[in-house]
């Protein structure tokens, strides 16, 4: 294990055995302050694995060196100035389990607990939606469970389309993310949950990639009749569904990155369909 170290001495038993005993480890002859940097070059997850090595590891990890690293460089302006907190490393912890919304309210920050990685959503507002101004069609609504102040209902339509973008520069660097619309429905979604739903994510200028989406699922059918590979919709923590759009690789450089849900080939009339918005969060690894 990382800091420790075994000697061996000879058992007292008949029986010739050995007994392996703790031993001076050679980062115990380093500074707590240079252990701390070379923990900070590291992850929020590796860090917390590190401070169970020792005590002497403890104090380095939580030393506000370390998590000011782990911190986004305008972590200032993510918190509010009345809220003091006792180390830099409760601030960052803050900022995994609570959501803070930023640019006039209209997007969720947060931070990715083990690896401190940026995550947005944006809020239903923020979204081109056809009909979305038409209160015959769309309405906007508030929910206690919701980020925003107002989320998008769909009450009745034929053409169901929904567009979008944002910079990637409020997304973490070097870093692959994925894509999803952050929904509830309402009696079965009516006209549309059943529906596969296509959808397109990709940075703008660029090729994008292409699936279909349930908001539901599929009724009952024969068997061979669904020949797409069309992506269901799962459960949140927080209570609402998610289905997911799509992945693209973040790199150094401030891009667009532009998406869509259409479903327009049906005549029927669509209902029953609340979207709280679209999150970016990293991909989790297979």
């Amino acid at each position: 294990m990382m800091g420790q170290n075994h000697g061996i001495i000879e058992s007292s038993g008949g029986g010739g055995g050995e007994i392996l005993v703790p031993g001076p480890s050679p980062f115990d002859i380093l500074p707590e302050d240079c252990i701390s940097n070379i923990i900070s070059f590291t992850s929020p997850r590796d860090a917390s694995i590190a401070a169970s090595v020792s005590k002497t590891f403890e104090s380095a990890v939580n030393s506000d060196s370390v998590w000011d690293k782990f911190l986004p460089p305008d972590y200032s302006s993510l918190i509010s100035q009345s809220r003091v907190f006792e180390s830099k490393k409760e601030l960052y912890f803050a900022l995994c389990h609570n959501h803070v919304l930023i640019e006039d309210g209209k997007k969720s920050f947060w931070l990715e607990k083990a690896s401190g990685k940026r995550c947005i959503m944006l809020s239903s507002k923020e979204l081109w939606i056809t009909w979305g101004s038409s209160p015959e069609y769309w309405q906007w609504i508030s929910l206690p469970e919701s980020r925003f102040e107002k989320v998008a209902e769909l009450l009745d339509v034929c053409w169901f389309e929904i567009r979008g973008k944002t910079s990637t520069r409020v997304l973490s660097p070097g870093t692959r993310y994925s894509a999803y619309i952050v929904f509830k429905t309402k009696d079965g979604c009516p006209g549309l949950g059943h529906l596969p739903v296509e959808v397109e994510l990709g940075l703008v200028g660029q090729e994008s990639s292409k699936r279909f989406i349930y908001f539901v699922g599929p009724r009952n059918r024969r068997r061979g009749r669904e020949t797409r590979d069309v992506t269901k919709p799962e459960q949140r923590e927080d209570g609402w569904m998610e289905a997911e759009l799509g992945e693209f690789f973040n790199e150094e450089r401030c891009d667009e990155i532009e998406f869509s849900a259409i479903e327009i080939k049906s005549p029927s009339w669509k209902s029953g369909l609340i979207i709280q918005g679209i999150e970016f969060r990293p991909t989790k690894s297979p």
